[in-house]
């Protein structure tokens, strides 16, 4: 079953662990991310390839991305257009165009770029984005502009809203809870998804939304085993891997291919290990129990605000909140100043390259 997520992270960079998260949690196929402020294509998320296109400013805003997941076959696909917005195909159970898109709240958006946007999208295809649109039709008690605009786009194009009513965006200043993020795909793949948003802010503003397949999807979140080299016992699959020559020359050469093929696999499958095939977590070497301790009681405090929003609860979820990033950016600094300390004189090139790169992984 495949997963898509579509989320306004407010920040890529400074979200890249609450992205990590989400992954771990969700193992999706694509994420859409909105508002990712960047403005170059230096960043880099374990096991997926980022898409992105970044908002025409002389500061960092705005911006969308598409992380598609390494594993299934993926390929950008060309815009011609003026909104934010990326797109990309990827090989589902069929091949799907997703598009990540924002709609600022205050700018001005004409009909007919978003006519011309959407007529660039080969079907199937999704629209996944915070488009800051209010109607009745998806959740809210009232309807603006953007929000009417989107409803003839839906009518226009006959296309499909995977919303229903549930809240996808929390607002600071005022403390409600409106719906501004969307879901919005061809007829042909409204029976086979459905939608849920994520109770977890994950430090924005905006819910996830989690859009899950129902189809049988050929590929998985698994990569082929390979044989661990470093591990193997070469003197054990020598004395496996011994070919007989006689075998060989009373064969044809087929069967003598498939003697000699056979023959070195088995021995390679007694004696050097393989990897288990999963795919590896996003991995954050610095999450100690303080952190997670520290991250339960902010996600109690945020529910108790959920269900009673009182002042008094909003505060006691600001002050948890902010007591779990203090708390992580301190394990965050100590894991890294142990890992540093590491990086001697006395170290290999090669000890050392990998302690590089594991740091570009690991402490981005």
């Amino acid at each position: 079953m495949a997963t898509f997520i579509s989320w306004n992270c407010r920040g890529f960079m400074s979200k890249s662990l609450e992205l990590k998260d989400i992954i771990n949690k969700h193992h999706p196929a694509c994420i859409a991310v909105q508002e990712t402020y960047l403005k170059t294509d230096k960043h880099y998320i374990r096991n997926y390839q980022i898409f992105s296109k970044h908002h025409n400013s002389d500061r960092a805003s705005g911006g969308v991305a598409i992380l598609a997941a390494n594993y299934i076959p993926s390929m950008p696909l060309t815009l011609n257009t003026n909104l934010i917005a990326v797109a990309i195909r990827i090989q589902m159970q069929s091949l799907v165009t997703v598009c990540s898109l924002y709609l600022p709240p205050n700018d001005r958006v004409s009909q007919t770029d978003l006519n011309h946007l959407i007529s660039q999208l080969p079907s199937p295809f999704i629209i996944l984005g915070d488009l800051n649109g209010h109607s009745p039709f998806w959740g809210s008690t009232d309807s603006n502009a953007r929000g009417l605009q989107i409803e003839h786009i839906l009518a226009d194009h006959n296309l499909c809203l995977l919303n229903s009513d549930e809240k996808t965006h929390f607002h600071l200043p005022t403390r409600t809870f409106h719906s501004v993020d969307l879901a919005i795909c061809s007829p042909f793949l409204l029976p086979f998804f459905s939608l849920t948003v994520d109770n977890d802010l994950y430090n924005s503003d905006h819910f996830p939304l989690i859009i899950t397949g129902n189809r049988h999807n050929p590929t998985n979140s698994y990569r082929p085993p390979k044989y661990v080299l470093n591990a193997a016992n070469w003197q054990k699959f020598t004395s496996l891997a011994n070919i007989n020559s006689e075998t060989i020359k009373s064969s044809s050469i087929e069967q003598a291919l498939s003697y000699i093929v056979n023959t070195i696999i088995e021995a390679a499958d007694s004696s050097i290990p393989k990897t288990s095939g999963k795919r590896r977590k996003q991995n954050k070497p610095w999450w100690n129990a303080e952190c997670q301790q520290a991250y339960k009681i902010q996600r109690k405090a945020w529910g108790i605000f959920r269900r009673y929003p009182t002042t008094q609860n909003f505060i006691n979820f600001k002050k948890y909140r902010a007591e779990s990033r203090k708390i992580q950016r301190r394990s965050r600094r100590a894991s890294w100043r142990k890992f540093i300390s590491g990086i001697t004189s006395t170290i290999s090139s090669r000890q050392m390259w990998a302690k590089v790169k594991k740091s570009f992984r690991c402490f981005q």
